[in-house]
């Protein structure tokens, strides 16, 4: 069974496509990032100019994909939507650079992950709008430079700090975006009840948002879960005890800790005495992948204060403890 609580997209996420915002009145959240977005967009938008290249990063689910395309909705063009991964040759990106009309948008997820002699035909298509095509080969190879229409590159990462220094710095917008409240989660879980005709309690509400992490794609995704139960057990509606049922058989604690949350944890405090402990090493013992813990298990749990990063490893805090309701040294946080 797929993890429910995980902020990578799943394919569930991209079959209700109906429930992002298409404009920026439309998005919850992000409300410095949405007021400095506006005034660009409408400043390009003024001048009749493509809008400055655009860095958005910060945990999975949090709606840079979205905001991407709320973007391109604002200024009216079109945008052409690829990922790091899927690059493999120059060529590739030659081919999309070359078939967006002036004003698009190219939007690149997991920009961080571009090979980097792709990266580098972005570097003069970004500054001057131009990119250097090699044809032939050995000694009849020769450079043909391509103009390209202005355009705008959307990128985003879950990784800032594994872009190049030359990349970062060819974005003239950089965002980044935080986890939610839960009060804009509440918001978010009631305009998806709107959109799918569901009746919903205010309490019921409030506990889908305490236990999604900081994440829309997750208040989202609970939401339907909950939703599967309550056309069950209540005929469609979902009350604070049918939401309670529901997330508790998936095993999704009060804060929005599953299992594998509670496995990560414990591996940390019951093998390895709370820590500190090298990643490798805390990998291996609960049987996942290094990048896997970094990118999925970690940021959550740190930003709430279960863990922290130390120069000789990852250390469980007071708080993981009083959590799990594990006895502990006293004095090893005094």
């Amino acid at each position: 069974m797929e993890r429910v609580i995980t902020e990578d997209l799943l394919k569930e996420d991209l079959e209700n496509l109906s429930l992002r915002p298409k404009y920026l009145k439309e998005y919850i959240g992000q409300t410095e990032v949405k007021e400095m977005m506006d005034i660009f967009i409408r400043a390009a938008r003024n001048r009749n100019e493509a809008l400055d290249h655009v860095l958005l990063y910060g945990p999975p689910g949090l709606g840079k994909t979205t905001l991407a395309n709320i973007i391109a909705n604002e200024i009216g063009v079109n945008i052409k939507v690829t990922s790091g991964p899927s690059i493999e040759r120059s060529g590739d990106l030659a081919v999309i650079l070359t078939s967006l009309e002036p004003g698009d948008i190219l939007f690149i997820d997991e920009i961080h992950r571009l090979p980097r002699v792709v990266e580098e035909i972005l570097y003069p298509a970004m500054e001057d709008f131009v990119i250097d095509i090699i044809v032939g080969r050995d000694t009849t190879s020769k450079s043909i430079r391509v103009d390209l229409p202005p355009f705008t590159l959307i990128g985003a990462t879950t990784r800032f700090g594994d872009l190049t220094a030359p990349l970062r710095d060819r974005f003239g917008v950089v965002h980044k975006l935080e986890y939610y409240t839960n009060e804009e989660l509440r918001q978010i879980c009631e305009r998806t009840a709107s959109i799918f005709e569901c009746e919903i309690h205010e309490d019921a509400l409030e506990e889908i948002a305490m236990r999604s992490r900081g994440t829309p794609r997750i208040t989202n995704r609970l939401f339907r879960r909950v939703r599967d139960f309550a056309d069950v057990l209540n005929d469609g509606i979902i009350s604070v005890d049918i939401c309670k049922h529901a997330l508790d058989k998936l095993n999704i604690d009060e804060i929005g800790l599953d299992s594998k949350d509670y496995a990560f944890l414990e591996g940390i405090i019951d093998h390895f005495s709370g820590g500190p402990v090298g990643l490798e090493s805390i990998a291996a013992s609960i049987g996942e992948e290094p990048t896997t813990i970094e990118d999925v298990y970690e940021p959550f749990l740190l930003q709430r204060g279960f863990i922290k990063r130390t120069p000789r490893g990852r250390v469980a805090t007071e708080k993981a403890y009083k959590h799990l309701k594990k006895s502990h040294n006293m004095g090893l946080f005094e």
